[in-house]
């Protein structure tokens, strides 16, 4: 099967997919949970639902490559199909009854993302998207915010970091979030990458800043965002990767004067 010339299907697959996360997260308890490292939180239920959605897309795209966040990470293959999953995206809110928790599942292919769904249980959204294809949440067409003013703009941040060397990690971060809290009208963390990439896809924010980038807390948002017509790069500007240092996606009449305030809080 050539992914290129056979999305509509592959949507379809990755729909099928992420339907079991859906039906676990809201059915199944979070089970033991484990620390992975500091702060760092993974369920019994995150395993099983990446166990179960890898059998799934084995079955249904045999020769494809698999990337989960809990076969302990890894690298994106820059050559040919890979699914890219996060079982649950948002595992501390999860764990904790935050219901600001998704499965995001994105396929990449040859290092570009085709396809993204990311389906948020408890929030009653589902969002998808296909290269061309524009994006949508619930079937309904999204766009990114037309808002050209700082002043009037929500920006969610990715969490703050953890583990040994937090302190140096966090200075940009903290940088950032003085910088957007003197600027923007308000300053969001909501826990979940691939929540902070559609709602800039569907409008519900204008920005999303996040110093990291884990394929697999990006590969379905990012196809969603750009479809929506959000700006998505690096804390440059450069156009993102999956090689890329930071995800930030913007809606288009923002991007230059928010990435002039990160550049200014940055350096």
């Amino acid at each position: 099967m050539d992914p290129v010339n056979d999305l509509a299907e592959l949507l379809d697959i990755a729909w099928d997919a992420a339907e079991i996360g859906r039906r676990l997260m809201t059915t199944t308890s979070p089970g033991r949970i484990s620390a992975k490292s500091d702060r760092d939180l993974v369920t019994e239920l995150d395993v099983r639902i990446q166990h179960e959605i890898r059998d799934h897309l084995r079955r249904a795209t045999p020769g494809f490559g698999f990337l989960g966040e809990e076969d302990g990470g890894g690298v994106l293959a820059s050559a040919g199909p890979v699914w890219v999953l996060d079982p649950i995206d948002g595992t501390s809110n999860f764990a904790h009854g935050l219901p600001l928790c998704v499965t995001s599942l994105g396929l990449v292919d040859d290092g570009e993302a085709v396809v993204g769904v990311v389906v948020a249980p408890f929030l009653g959204l589902a969002y998808h998207a296909m290269k061309d294809g524009g994006a949508y949440v619930n079937d309904a067409r999204i766009h990114a915010r037309t808002n050209d003013e700082l002043g009037r703009a929500i920006v969610s941040l990715g969490d703050y970091d953890t583990g040994p060397d937090a302190a140096e990690g966090n200075r940009r971060r903290f940088a950032i979030t003085r910088t957007l809290a003197e600027n923007v009208e308000r300053v969001r963390m909501v826990g979940s990458a691939a929540l902070d990439l559609v709602w800039v896809a569907d409008g519900r924010t204008d920005a999303c800043v996040m110093l990291s980038n884990k394929p697999w807390d990006t590969a379905a948002g990012v196809v969603i965002a750009r479809e929506a017509g959000a700006v998505v790069t690096d804390l440059r500007g450069a156009p993102h990767t999956f090689s890329s240092g930071e995800t930030v996606a913007i809606s288009p009449k923002l991007a230059d004067p928010l990435r002039a305030l990160l550049a200014r809080a940055t350096n």
